[in-house]
């Protein structure tokens, strides 16, 4: 099994130990508005030696991640896992003031975004099945810990790609959520909402692992051009009942 891009995330991001709250009293996993990045660990990748940078920008009282991409590729993972039956929702609202010229989502050369939210499931041995075993104990015996066993990649897409989800090139495991397309909403300040669950059974046709983790990245190591993009703030939640 070859391991992409995502599982290579995955498997720096964890020892996966989720640590999620679990009262019913609570609406919130966690919410996110970036008065620091002490909540999140940087993801960097063993060939690729240029890194995005994230920061924190403050603006009339208000404070913002920015991600800044230049040839570079790295993100950030929020350091606790999460049971995403628990927590299915997550909103947030993002800015990028540029998208990638070559940038395309149906082809590895192209496979870049100035702001991508990524949703991970963990691989659970115990649900799988006989060849499915093989496959993920051969990737630990080489990596040291499980790929994941699938992921969401919500996307602000380069090109106004008429698909609203496209499989990844480097993996069927992973699926693009596109959310925003092209150049219409440039510059401007976007809100989205989306559910875990349901967005997961439109894309693989089945219900997700339990457990999820979340992460941010700007990319352009494919395209070697170079972007900014902004999060004002990210949620993971449920409805109040």
């Amino acid at each position: 099994m070859l391991i992409s891009r995502t599982a290579l995330i995955f498997l720096l991001i964890f020892g996966f130990t989720v640590t999620a709250v679990y009262s019913q009293e609570q609406a919130f996993f966690f919410s996110e508005h970036f008065n620091d990045i002490s909540n999140w660990k940087p993801i960097t990748f063993p060939k690729i030696k240029k890194h995005s940078s994230y920061s924190v920008e403050s603006y009339k009282n208000n404070s913002y991640l920015k991600a800044e991409s230049n040839s570079s590729a790295s993100g950030l993972v929020y350091v606790k896992g999460f049971d995403v039956y628990k927590y299915p929702r997550v909103r947030w609202r993002w800015r990028t003031e540029d998208i990638y010229g070559k940038g395309n989502a149906k082809t590895k050369e192209g496979d870049d975004f100035s702001i991508r939210v990524y949703i991970f499931f963990k691989y659970d041995p115990e649900k799988s099945g006989f060849f499915e075993k093989i496959m993920y104990n051969s990737a630990r015996l080489i990596y040291g810990e499980y790929p994941p066993h699938s992921s969401l990649n919500y996307i602000w897409a380069n090109m106004l790609h008429e698909d609203i989800v496209i499989t990844s090139r480097y993996t069927d495991r992973s699926k693009m959520i596109l959310l925003q397309k092209g150049q219409e909403n440039l510059g401007k300040w976007v809100d989205q909402d989306v559910n875990i669950i349901e967005d997961y059974q439109r894309a693989f046709g089945t219900k997700p692992p339990h457990i999820g983790s979340i992460a941010i990245m700007n990319d352009s190591d494919n395209t070697g051009e170079s972007s900014i993009s902004y999060m004002d703030y990210i949620e993971v939640y449920r409805m109040s009942e």
